[in-house]
């Protein structure tokens, strides 16, 4: 989704917190020894990720990447879904990005994908703790952790393609090609059974035994010598980045950046206007003819 370029408002609040003080919406905590955890916490907007909950989550990961107690995070979302996705309706007024990106054209889908990226280039492993909608910008923070372990009946998807080109392109490396390419031509999701059997989710658990399974894990994690631990997390990306993961993701926000100047893609946003009931409306057209996402009653927004 294209944005203006926030540094050009001086009157901007900054979304980058100083530290754990300036946390307004996530919630951090210790579940266990050496195990840290970040809670996303706009359970009423569906944990849209606006400017400052992308910053308070990135500072609160920098944060326990920097503290030696600290040997294996969490993230996981308040309310009934991990993430519906980036926010689109009015949440970034008065915002800048969290983190500077160098501007022109593509500067958002840069900005976000340096952002996921940055978890992934964290010593320590990241956990992504996932149910109910996992969406667009959601599914690309969860990419960016190193271990997913999904309730199996979350939904994984990128509605955003239905009118635009997805910002991070993971899609053909942890789906596959074909799974990948049929995703992203319709727009639909996949549960957490399907996810982990593809290979975007590591394991999926029963949704009430998620929080349970996930910090068991992470115990298991945090229970080998840290520093060996970040060797091998490095190891495993490094042979991903070896066979081009990293230049193809990077490459992807071009393709992202020819989207918003194609006709369709105009024209969607000429409908959305301004005020939630007009994005609402539209968000509401986009998915009707495919039944699902906002027009079934799983979806309160």
């Amino acid at each position: 989704m294209a944005e203006s370029n926030p540094y050009a408002d001086r009157n901007a609040r900054v979304s980058q917190p100083q530290s754990a003080d300036d946390y307004t919406v996530v919630l951090v905590d210790d579940p266990a020894p050496h195990v840290r955890r970040v809670t996303l916490n706009r359970p009423e907007k569906r944990n849209a990720l606006n400017h400052a909950l992308r910053g308070q989550v990135l500072h609160a990961l920098q944060t326990g990447d920097a503290d030696p107690d600290v040997h294996v995070m969490i993230v996981r979302a308040a309310g009934p879904h991990f993430s519906a996705g980036y926010d689109l309706g009015g949440g970034n007024e008065g915002l800048d990005y969290p983190f500077y990106t160098p501007g022109g054209d593509g500067q958002w889908p840069r900005h976000v994908t340096e952002g996921w990226m940055g978890i992934w280039d964290l010593a320590k492993p990241v956990i992504a703790q996932v149910h109910g909608y996992c969406l667009a910008g959601g599914s690309e923070l969860a990419t960016g952790c190193d271990v997913v372990y999904m309730a199996e009946d979350a939904q994984m998807g990128y509605p955003a393609v239905r009118f635009g080109v997805p910002d991070m392109q993971f899609h053909a490396w942890l789906l596959g090609m074909r799974k990948g390419m049929e995703m992203v031509l319709t727009g639909d999701s996949i549960d957490g059974i399907e996810a982990e059997r593809r290979g975007w989710a590591t394991r999926a658990f029963p949704a009430d035994q998620l929080e349970e399974k996930t910090l068991e894990m992470a115990q298991r994690m945090a229970s080998l010598p840290p520093d060996i631990v970040q060797l091998n997390k490095r190891a495993v990306h490094r042979q991903m980045e070896v066979m081009g993961l990293r230049a193809g993701i990077r490459q992807g926000v071009e393709i992202c950046t020819l989207a918003i100047h194609q006709k369709s893609f105009e024209e969607f946003i000429t409908q959305t206007g301004s005020g939630k009931g007009k994005l609402t409306s539209a968000l509401q057209k986009r998915d009707e003819k495919f039944g699902d996402y906002r027009t079934t009653e799983k979806s309160s927004d």
